[in-house]
């Protein structure tokens, strides 16, 4: 007889119900509302104050016995894909929002959001069958992909959609195996989670001396451009970022170029012209007393995340920047490990408390 093998769904994660709700809520650049109100729901009611900025970014304040001001930034927007053209056929063409491997983007399912709510839709292209040798070696361009929605016209699929429209993939949180979990959008709701749950653990324990402004930014996948009028707003005496940043611990990384970072090994501090050494040092400090492990990583130019626009706010922000190690960043099936965020959780809760009133870096 022979043995039948069942496939089941993966156990469900053992991540924090605020980080799965974060990653359930979809959120493009420009587009986060479902995010905010993640977080509004989350965060406002234990914060000393919660606003939403013009750009969209949540501000959630903890106010401390004195200065300085703490900023903790992660950003609440994801890559999507934005409606530009429907054919007479019905089929929607797309451009990116954020970065994309296009190579990826083809057989994938996504949820457009409309004005009359959510419909689903799949991304197609021309099959391989159809394609020449020399075509199936190209990547197709987004011109050559489309969005289909099941309309057999244009005036259909225009009852439904709208040009402007975004759609983000609708890939889940799933567990992977012990504590490694994959999901779209990590990049960066463990920032967002990891920042608002800093402040929420630090709303439990006695009264820090540093005024905490946990922040929410919007559109940072487009140029960092909620951190721009985020850091006006709270005009910090000292900020820190959380971002996710590569894991090379798989094939085809060459560490002579990339570093060498893994999963599981904790939280990844940045150093370089982007980064005040003392504010470097000081995470070092924390890490080392709260016996947290860290890997260390250089960058020679302003960081590709929100600490470059932090650092030259108004006339100057001292700013570090904590990575979540991740593997896969930009595509629909991103991997972290749950010990290395709650490693960054306390992290910066730490560092929250290391600070003096009146400290300046």
């Amino acid at each position: 007889m022979t043995k039948t093998t069942s496939f089941e769904t993966p156990p469900n994660p053992k991540a924090p119900a605020f980080l799965a709700e974060l990653l359930a809520a979809r959120s493009p650049s420009g587009y986060e509302t479902e995010a905010r109100e993640v977080i509004k729901k989350r965060v406002a009611k234990n914060a000393d104050s919660f606003e939403v900025d013009a750009l969209g970014s949540c501000h959630a304040t903890l106010e401390g016995t004195g200065a300085p001001t703490l900023m903790l930034a992660g950003h609440l927007d994801e890559l999507g894909l934005i409606i530009k053209h429907v054919s007479d056929k019905g089929y929607l063409y797309f451009d990116a929002i954020g970065g994309h491997d296009r190579s990826m983007i083809s057989g994938r399912r996504v949820d457009i959001l409309t004005r009359k709510g959510v419909i689903r839709g799949v991304t197609g292209k021309r099959a391989i069958h159809l394609m020449s040798p020399e075509d199936r070696k190209k990547v197709p361009e987004f011109h050559q992909m489309w969005i289909d929605i099941g309309a057999k016209s244009k005036e259909e699929a225009l009852e439904r959609v709208t040009i402007g429209d975004a759609a983000v993939y609708t890939h889940g949180l799933e567990s992977l195996h012990g504590s490694l979990v994959v999901s779209r959008a990590f990049d960066d709701k463990s920032g967002a989670y990891a920042v608002n749950e800093a402040l929420l653990r630090l709303k439990k324990g006695k009264k820090q001396a540093s005024k905490v402004v946990a922040v929410s930014t919007s559109q940072e996948e487009i140029g960092t451009r909620g951190a721009i009028s985020s850091a006006y707003l709270v005009n910090p005496d000292v900020a820190l970022v959380v971002d996710v940043s590569h894991a090379t611990d798989h094939p085809d990384a060459d560490h002579r170029k990339y570093g060498s970072f893994e999963l599981g090994g904790g939280p990844i501090l940045t150093r370089g012209p982007n980064i005040h050494p003392g504010v470097f040092e000081r995470l070092v400090q924390c890490a080392e007393k709260s016996k947290i492990a860290v890997q260390i990583e250089a960058d020679p130019r302003p960081t590709g995340t929100d600490a470059r626009a932090i650092q030259v706010a108004r006339d100057g922000v001292p700013t570090g920047l904590v990575g979540i190690p991740l593997r896969y960043m930009h595509t629909p099936s991103e991997v972290i490990d749950l010990n290395d965020l709650e490693a960054v959780v306390q992290l910066l809760v730490a560092f929250a408390r290391s600070l003096r009133k009146g400290e300046r870096f």
